[in-house]
């Protein structure tokens, strides 16, 4: 078996596993956050559910430690009454962002497994444990059963030869390698990294590495743990562990070998993690701001790398670095080391530790015509605010930052550049609001199409970070698509019973259940798609909102405004217009199960 299957086999009734066989896993740790955990207590609640075991059961405050918002604030607060009343462990606004927690804590360890309401959890691949994101329903779930079921994806392996250029970083390898794989071609797999430089890789490095697993469309990105990782999860952990290794003779779906020595550094251009290029062909474009943090990149070396650079210099003029490390120790670490200092003789502004930017947090945000240079892993259309975003490594963006453009730390210019800025206001209107509308649960559906034509259709683009705050499914409706360009007036348009038709990776990016919701709200019988975003498909399967996917439509010839019927059990698909029928993937036993039980409660 390969990593990922013995893992899940470990966790499970099961001695061996194959891709596609769906089991329970039990769970090492179940955590929800500030954002999501007030919907997982709503859910137990609810319906009246327990908590199976409180001591593998966690919350963590890192998407707005401040509480700087009230709504945020007020969720915090709920979760901290319901931890307190169940006697669960909550890592509060003091501690940073959780999923690093749990690496630190030894809640999480070579071969463990963790779920969370963070889409990017699978950053535990770093050291070879099994992490998941996860909508609100299994958190909830995974707190009462303390099990979640799943389905074994598909191994890939990657050899990584060769010697890595001076000046790339661990983020410029994995921007390297989403240039070359992009947002689906990895769709649902677990990937296992392999090769010297792989072997030579710090748990820092690694974790960089693995944080961006969701943006490449993977369900993990998995580490072989090193001699370093094993000694720093033994001692986390406060005990001798096992490593988890791939067999031998394990069956890998695809095998790459891709020679470092090629890769350059890069950035990700706005809109789009995947939209890699080199970073000379994004040079002297002008920044207003620079941001260093995220899961990503908020690590010590991360800290050591951009001190390293404003040693000396100060932050170029109209130019604002933003700085917040991953976590407390980190953040206390540089203090110590004398960072904290020449950051702030630089001129950048230190924040608390957390995820920052993402999700709307506590400080990272641009605003409508501000282009800003980011350690994150996302830079989806308004995911860190109403700007434009780059991504780039630590040692670029504090570069960029002491220039006044995008550059690189071996082209920082002895004099910074200075620019005359032009915002312009975006105005936003809200979509009109739909009534939900009771539907039974018929096997077979008639529907007219929505065809649109995307793939990597994320959920900011499906139901806009801005809205998180909103907990009543009833008025999610009216958000849908706003974000997505050419579909803003969906909502106001669509019609009950209406069937939307995508493409590759739909639901891509964030644990966001509304971005499920929102459809149901509006009547949407069903949402067919070449492939989904493996979060975004557990969420619809679990909230009992039909998904579908397909191969290819072409022999339907499928048109805007068709009107078509799918049975879900045979996923025979016919268009009423020509009456030209093909089949397509119909449910599996346990969508079926929870379809007909209108939820996973």
């Amino acid at each position: 078996m390969t990593i990922i299957e013995k893992i899940i086999a470990a966790h499970s009734v099961e001695e061996s596993l194959k891709p596609g066989d769906i089991v329970d896993i039990e769970i090492d740790a179940r955590v929800a956050r500030d954002f999501g955990g007030p919907n997982v207590v709503k859910n137990i609640e609810t319906f009246g559910l327990s908590v199976e075991n409180p001591a593998k059961t966690f919350f963590t405050f890192d998407t707005n430690p401040t509480g700087s918002d009230q709504k945020y604030a007020a969720n915090q607060q709920i979760v901290r009454v319901f931890a307190r009343k169940h006697g669960i462990k909550v890592f509060d606004i003091n501690n940073g962002i959780g999923t690093h927690t749990l690496i630190r804590e030894g809640l999480a360890w070579p071969g463990s497994t963790a779920v969370t309401t963070d889409s990017h959890a699978n950053i535990l691949g770093a050291i070879g444990a099994f992490g998941q994101g996860m909508g609100d329903k299994d958190i909830a779930a995974a707190f009462y059963r303390g099990k979640v079921w799943f389905k074994v994806p598909p191994s890939v392996k990657i050899i990584l030869t060769g010697k890595l250029p001076k000046g790339v970083t661990a983020k410029d390898i994995i921007l390297n390698l989403l240039h070359r794989f992009g947002a689906n071609t990895l769709l649902g797999t677990a990937v296992e990294f392999y090769g010297d430089v792989v072997d030579k890789l710090s748990l820092d490095q690694r974790i960089t590495i693995a944080s961006m697993g969701t943006e490449m469309g993977v369900i993990i990105l998995l580490f072989p743990p090193n001699k370093e990782v094993m000694e720093f999860c033994e001692k986390a952990a406060n005990r001798k562990l096992a490593s988890v290794f791939a067999d031998d003779d394990a069956v890998y779906a695809d095998e790459y070998t891709i020679d470092v020595s090629r890769f350059v550094p890069m950035v990700s251009r706005p809109g789009k993690p995947h939209d890699t290029v080199n970073i000379n062909t994004e040079k002297r474009v002008k920044i207003d701001s620079a941001f260093v943090g995220s899961c990503t990149n908020g690590r010590m070396e991360d800290m050591r790398a951009v001190a390293r650079i404003l040693k000396g210099r100060k932050v170029a003029p109209g130019v604002v670095l933003k700085i917040v490390p991953s976590t407390d120790k980190i953040w206390r670490q540089c203090l110590d080391e004398g960072l904290m200092t020449i950051f702030k003789d630089s001129g950048a502004l230190v924040s608390n530790a957390g995820c920052a930017g993402c999700a709307a947090g506590q400080v990272g945000q641009n605003g409508p015509g501000e282009v800003t240079i980011s350690t994150g892993n996302r830079n989806f259309p308004g995911k860190q605010g109403k700007g434009l975003v780059y991504l780039a490594s630590p040692a670029s963006v504090a570069a960029s930052a002491m220039a006044g453009y995008i550059t690189t730390e071996d082209d920082i210019p002895e004099r910074p550049a200075s620019f005359d800025y032009e915002n312009e206001e975006v105005d936003y209107k809200p979509a009109s609001q739909h009534k939900h509308i009771p539907m039974d649960k018929p096997i077979e559906i008639k529907g007219r199409v929505w065809l649109i034509r995307k793939d990597d259709i994320d959920t900011d683009m499906i139901y806009h970070n801005r809205y998180l705050q909103i907990t009543d499914p009833e008025k999610m409706g009216q958000y849908i698509f706003d974000n997505l360009e050419g579909y803003e007036d969906f909502a106001q348009n669509v019609k009950p019973g209406d069937i939307v038709v995508t493409g590759k990776n739909f639901g891509a990016g964030s644990s966001r259940q509304q971005a499920v919701d929102g459809f149901k709200t509006l009547g949407v019988q069903a949402i067919l798609a070449e492939s989904f975003g493996a979060i975004y498909e557990r969420n619809a399967i679990n909230a009992a909102m039909p998904i579908l996917t397909y191969d290819t439509l072409e022999n339907v010839d499928l048109q805007k405004g068709d009107v078509i019927r799918v049975n879900f059990t045979t996923g025979v698909l016919t268009n009423e217009r020509n009456s030209h029928s093909t089949h397509i993937s119909p449910f599996s036993e346990v969508q079926m199960e929870i379809y007909k039980n209108d939820g996973l409660f």
